[in-house]
């Protein structure tokens, strides 16, 4: 890492009172040009930690920018993983703050919700679908604490890979019951459609995203619990909303989900 413990734990300090006072910093690969993805990492899980110690209690993880058109809307070419806490998890038909968020972005996602545990090195597809209870849509609301234009991964990674909320519901599935790369889903925003896409995109197999969460989670000591919710990565653009907005998903067979933002 390039930055010192004493840097690090500034920088979190900075992105937490982002965070509770719905603000955003400036770029932080503008002030610190040496920091490098471990030392984003280390902000990251020190927010983590500081969650936790704070009573939050964990719920899984998501994993970003892993389809080729999330890629090309950030400029940014690698995927990238967040944590989630219980109390950033709404249910289907949710009504959610608006202005407890920061740059609010929708994206459609599966959410695998595992049964047994996965711990890298050398997590496979296989692995991630035999350890799966079921799958099940979701939304991402992306919040992001950094300001936008320039960021490179590592102002993303430090931010919590923007996550800001998670909305699940529809009708969950086996993994083994579905073709899980011809999920497709429709995005309407206020019942204009906005988006769409099919799940493949992410990384020719959402389970692909959740196997490298795992494998990379390793390299930092870390592994996915039973129980566990992890959303696998966005097959459609991020679909800018407002206050007052109505967002709803039709993934066919998989069923609807939706929130509106007040």
């Amino acid at each position: 890492m390039a930055l010192d413990a004493a840097t690090i734990t500034a920088i979190a300090d900075e992105l937490a009172a982002a965070e509770r006072d719905r603000a955003t910093v400036p770029l932080l690969t503008g002030r610190y040009p040496t920091m490098t993805v471990e030392d984003s990492y280390a902000v990251q899980n020190e927010w983590r930690r500081r969650g936790i110690a704070a009573g939050r209690r964990p719920m899984g993880r998501k994993i970003g920018l892993t389809s080729k058109v999330m890629q090309a809307a950030t400029g940014i070419t690698e995927p990238d993983y967040g944590a989630i806490f219980a109390d950033a998890v709404f249910d289907n038909g949710a009504v959610i703050e608006y202005a407890q968020f920061s740059n609010v972005r929708i994206e459609v996602e599966l959410a695998f919700v595992l049964g047994d545990p996965l711990r890298g090195p050398d997590v496979t597809v296989f692995d991630v679908l035999r350890a799966s209870e079921y799958v099940v849509p979701a939304l991402e609301i992306l919040s992001s604490r950094v300001e936008l234009p320039g960021r490179t991964i590592v102002d993303t990674i430090s931010d919590n890979a923007a996550f800001g909320g998670l909305v699940y519901g529809g009708n969950p599935v086996k993994p083994g019951d579905i073709d899980l790369r011809w999920v497709s889903a429709l995005l309407y925003r206020n019942e204009t459609i906005e988006e769409s896409g099919v799940a493949a995109a992410v990384l020719n197999h959402p389970a692909t995203g959740v196997a490298w969460l795992a494998n990379k989670l390793a390299q930092h000591g870390d592994s996915l619990d039973a129980g566990e919710i992890v959303l696998a990565g966005s097959f459609t653009r991020p679909m800018w909303v407002e206050q007052g907005d109505t967002v709803l998903a039709d993934y066919g067979p998989m069923g609807t989900i939706s929130c509106r933002f007040v």
